[in-house]
């Protein structure tokens, strides 16, 4: 009996030993394994925080770096070991009270107005945030139509505050509160980024608080390392509620920053990188037990763009000092008066043979590293700096578009080289309408019997008024089109189209009143006038059509995507043709022979005729407007005139002529054709200066 005994307690405890042994195998398996070698218990926690990953590099074509990231802090709350601590609120009011008196902003989305009497301020928070407000007062379990001063109530006495706290040190607590509830159980948001990109001093103020379970936390922000480009480069912001649905299909926090304008839209999707995660374990007292990434970050790519940021640099820096000096001295010295009161402006370089811009300048301009600090004085600055000129402003061409009615009546057999047609001062064929010849309006002459090319030398309005009147405008406005004026040019950043003058755009801006087209609407067309509104970009890849014969290259910002160590090649860009014009090479060489010839004896002659750099073809523009002042004043340029590489276009509103732009396009060729002492601006006689 007592072997049996002992034999069934032996039986009984082996049977123990193995419930035991798979009772702690189990355990093991969920409480080490399962967390990551953490044991979580009472006294742990495990927290998960986003690794941000490096935003690309933005380069200029010569490779040097535009826009890129430097080291920051963000301090980021653990609410396990602030809400362990002896005073979470305490400690709460002592950080909101030193960020209120050193006037350290900190992010914070409670919706509920600072001060007696509450209000909700959810109208002034995305779609995102409201769901989130909503989500938490379901988990409290208070009704959606509770009141403002009701909820404090309730929160207050929720949350402990004592009594004698003062409405406006409870109200900072609660909103820290809120955010803190909101990411311990009841959304998937990530950890609660009180300040993001804390700066030293305030990082150190802050530190010697010691609040529990506020860390700093490494991180990274976007860099300006040039004072110019400001309006292509672009700018970083949240994504907001009107975005937010796209951007969550592509997997990104809902706080995360995005490109909002420029480059860093534009190639939002190879600048991104994917963050990275990190399991962190700590104790009551903030003591890191664990840490561990769930997912490395992988950092984005870098993009190499077109823009030469030397030639940007004298576009920007020759715009401006042409414009103040125009300004300090009255005008255009040989027209007296005209430009004195000039505005704003653009330059817009392209490649020829690729539609490559190699610089898109906009004047009045900001340096883009202060946009955020100094976006409200930019806001009151003359003239409004925040529009890109380039892009985003048609304005009519005035006499630079004539090239595209020569090819049109040469490719028509409306006129040929030899055609010539007598200038009489003033177009009188139709009653209502006596517009004249530049010359005739200044100084009471004509330029006589004149050929094509000679019309383009001289800017003869006469001559052209006579070609627009005999070709309908079904003939002329294709070629137009072809050149792409009006018309999209293909470039990433957005741009406006602008418009034609022809039937169709006429019945759309007016609606039905005198929308009617008339043959005198074709005569003033014929000059770059009416209804033609044309940004900078198109008049430059119009320019550079002329230049190549006749095809039209979709202008582009983008070289090509590198990796983020730049060890490889992700994607080279290659120029795409959006149209071709129908030109002979006759009609080409006409065209290129008048333009050559205002540079040695016609409208510009007079601001190149020491210009030994490179033999250049241009045409001057003078346009009206209708806003009183000044008319603008247009400019485009290709070189060499054989085998051409760059087109250049200058727009100035209220800029007097074209053919004073010149002291613009001038430095930008010597310094792509590599001429010493380029970035100095050159005036001579005969000039503004």
């Amino acid at each position: 009996m007592e072997r049996i005994s002992r034999f069934r307690a032996f039986t009984l405890l082996g049977i123990f030993a193995v419930i035991l042994g798979i009772y702690s195998v189990r355990m093991y398996s969920m409480q080490i394994l399962g967390t990551g070698n953490v044991v979580e218990n009472s006294s742990t926690n495990t927290s998960y925080y986003t690794v941000k990953a490096a935003r690309g590099d933005i380069l200029d074509c010569n490779g040097n770096v535009l826009v890129s990231n430097e080291a920051t802090y963000n301090l980021v709350f653990n609410n396990f070991v602030l809400m362990n601590s002896s005073d979470a609120n305490g400690n709460l009011l002592k950080l909101v009270k030193m960020c209120k008196d050193q006037g350290i902003e900190y992010i914070e989305h409670f919706p509920i107005s600072q001060t007696r009497p509450y209000e909700y301020t959810l109208d002034q928070q995305s779609v995102n945030w409201q769901g989130y407000f909503k989500e938490y007062l379901s988990y409290m379990e208070i009704d959606s139509d509770i009141s403002a001063p009701r909820l404090m109530e309730k929160l207050r006495k929720y949350c402990k505050i004592p009594e004698n706290w003062s409405d406006e040190d409870a109200r900072g607590v609660l909103g820290l509160r809120y955010e803190l509830a909101l990411r311990a159980d009841i959304t998937n948001l990530p950890s609660y980024i009180f300040i993001e990109n804390v700066n030293d001093e305030e990082l150190n103020a802050i530190s010697e608080l010691n609040i529990p379970g506020l860390d700093a936390e490494v991180s990274t922000r976007r860099v300006y390392n040039t004072k110019y480009a400001a309006h292509i480069l672009g700018t970083m912001g949240q994504i907001n509620a009107e975005n937010w649905p796209e951007y969550k299909e592509k997997g990104y926090a809902m706080d995360a920053y995005v490109g909002t304008s420029g480059f860093e839209k534009a190639f939002e999707d190879e600048l991104r990188g994917t963050d990275g995660q990190i399991a962190r374990t700590v104790d009551q007292d903030g003591n890191v037990i664990s840490e561990y990434y769930t997912k490395y970050p992988v950092a984005g790519n870098n993009v190499e763009t077109t823009i030469d940021l030397n030639l940007q640099t004298i576009a920007e820096d020759s715009m401006a000092e042409l414009f103040q000096r125009m300004r300090d001295q009255g005008g255009i010295y040989k027209d007296g008066g005209l430009g004195a009161d000039v505005e704003g402006g653009a330059v817009v370089v392209t490649d020829v043979n690729t539609g490559a811009v190699l610089a898109c300048a906009s004047y009045p301009t900001y340096d883009p590293a202060l946009f955020n600090v100094n976006y409200n004085e930019i806001l009151k600055m003359d003239f409004n700096p925040l529009i890109n000129r380039a892009l985003e402003l048609p304005e009519p061409p005035g006499s630079i578009f004539k090239m595209a009615m020569a090819t049109a009546a040469l490719e028509t057999g409306v006129i040929d080289r030899y055609t010539q047609i007598e200038d009489q001062g003033v177009f009188t064929k139709y009653d209502g309408m006596s517009p004249m010849c530049l010359i005739y309006a200044r100084k009471g002459t004509t330029h006589g019997y004149i050929t094509v090319d000679e019309a383009l030398r001289d800017s003869c309005n006469y001559f052209f008024y006579e070609v627009g009147d005999e070709m309908s405008i079904n003939t002329s406005d294709p070629f137009v089109k072809a050149y792409g004026l009006g018309e999209p040019t293909g470039v990433e950043l957005p741009e406006e189209i602008g418009h034609r003058a022809n039937p169709e755009t006429k019945a759309a801006l007016y609606n039905g009143i005198d929308s009617n087209w008339f043959a005198g609407d074709q005569v003033l067309a014929a000059i770059g006038q009416s209804d033609h509104r044309f940004t900078p970009m198109q008049m430059a890849s119009y320019t550079a059509t002329i230049a190549n014969g006749g095809t039209r290259h979709a202008c582009t910002f983008l070289s090509r995507i590198v990796s983020a160590d730049y060890s490889e090649l992700v994607r080279e860009n290659s120029p795409k043709v959006l149209s071709t014009v129908q030109m002979s090479p006759e009609t080409h060489d006409i065209v290129v022979e008048g333009m050559r010839k205002v540079v040695t004896e016609g409208t510009a002659s007079g601001y190149f005729w020491d210009y030994n750099t490179v033999d250049v073809c241009a045409k001057t523009g003078t346009a009206e407007h209708g806003s009183g002042g000044s008319p603008n004043g247009s400019f485009v340029c290709f070189a060499p005139m054989e085998n051409p590489e760059i087109s250049i276009a200058v727009y100035a509103e209220k800029g007097g002529e074209g053919g004073n732009l010149a002291n613009i396009a001038q430095p930008i060729m010597d310094a792509y054709f590599s001429v010493d002492d380029a970035s100095d601006v050159i005036t001579y006689e005969n000039r503004l200066g």
